[in-house]
């Protein structure tokens, strides 16, 4: 709201009224200078792989965006304190979707904002993801980038990831494919020396079970444009040995780095879905994990030394299940969780 400075002036007139001096004061305003007030803060962006270390959770638009939610919200801002009692270590939150009901580049941004300062201020980092749908308008892009200069009283997201996955739509793979390469390397022009993370299908899908899910993914050319990968390893609707989640996730990690040619390729693997665990969990439409599954994902989470791991998502990933993790990684991980 603009502030306005007023000059009061005082105007004297005498009267003579049986030899006194009578003084009428009158006030008139007069602006003389307007200022748009400014709150000043220092913005700092973390920008680094430690955000893709260790425990993640993962909360997605249908669980919190009030433009998106099918009833009450099922995943709160104060959740930062419970994941960061459960040793969450990075909060991995969507921040926009393509055609958003909010009418804006990002989702509604009260609701970002307070994921954002409320998961700071308990010690977590927030990595924002978005799911590009191959739009022709350059949509996709700008998105990305409003979520990468999103900044809320010196608060910006700690990392940005990019959901590969859709294909329900009407292009060839060759055009698919295209499309990707060409907003990944926009995306790592305009943000330079950013860290960036590609969420991807798991190879065992996109090589051996369904290779028509997107024949001749363009690996290769990606490798050099993502710093890390996060490959959606989801046991729960697989069968036979792909249903064991020791096996799943590690050779979903080899076949990732053979594709990328890269037997180092930093990985933060993404298990799941949910993990039931004898309590009432919202129903994901589709089967969950068990907490019987834990102790394979995380013994194959050290044996591909991953850089770190999650389930998705929160909300379907039951207290017990929350505390054996919890356990799991300070064990694996004991330089990211030593308390001095």
């Amino acid at each position: 709201m603009p502030i306005v400075f007023l000059i009061i002036s005082a105007v004297a007139i005498s009267l003579v009224i049986s030899d006194e001096k009578v003084i009428t004061v009158s006030v008139t305003s007069k602006p003389v200078e307007i200022l748009e007030p400014v709150i000043k803060t220092k913005v700092d962006t973390k920008n680094s792989i430690s955000s893709y270390r260790g425990l993640g959770a993962w909360v997605d638009s249908f669980d919190a965006d009030p433009n998106y939610l099918r009833g009450s919200s099922t995943a709160l801002k104060p959740d930062a304190i419970e994941m960061s009692e459960n040793k969450i270590r990075t909060l991995f939150l969507q921040g926009s979707r393509s055609e958003d009901r909010s009418n804006q580049l990002i989702s509604d941004p009260w609701y970002l904002a307070k994921f954002l300062l409320n998961a700071h201020a308990n010690g977590l980092d927030v990595v924002a993801w978005y799911l590009p749908k191959w739009n022709e308008d350059g949509e996709d892009l700008k998105r990305l980038l409003a979520l990468a200069e999103f900044e809320v009283l010196g608060h910006r997201f700690d990392g940005l990831a990019v959901d590969i996955e859709w294909n329900n739509d009407d292009l060839e793979h060759q055009e698919r494919s295209s499309r990707l390469v060409e907003l990944s390397k926009s995306l790592r022009e305009n943000l330079k020396d950013r860290v960036l993370g590609a969420i991807v299908m798991p190879p065992v899908v996109t090589d051996v079970i369904n290779p028509d899910f997107w024949p001749s993914f363009p690996w290769e050319e990606l490798a050099t444009v993502y710093d890390v990968w996060l490959p959606m390893n989801y046991w729960s609707f697989r069968t036979q040995e792909h249903a064991d989640s020791n096996y799943y996730n590690s050779e979903n990690i080899r076949l990732l780095r053979k594709n990328l040619k890269d037997p180092n390729a930093l990985v933060h693997a993404i298990g799941g879905v949910g993990i039931a665990d004898g309590s009432a969990l919202p129903d994901p439409g589709e089967p969950l994990a068990t907490v019987d599954d834990l102790d394979g994902f995380v013994f194959s989470i050290v044996t591909t030394k991953a850089i770190g791991g999650s389930i998705y998502d929160w909300v379907t990933t039951g207290p017990l299940a929350r505390d054996q993790l919890a356990e799991n990684f300070t064990v694996i991980y004991p330089d990211l969780y030593n308390e001095n």
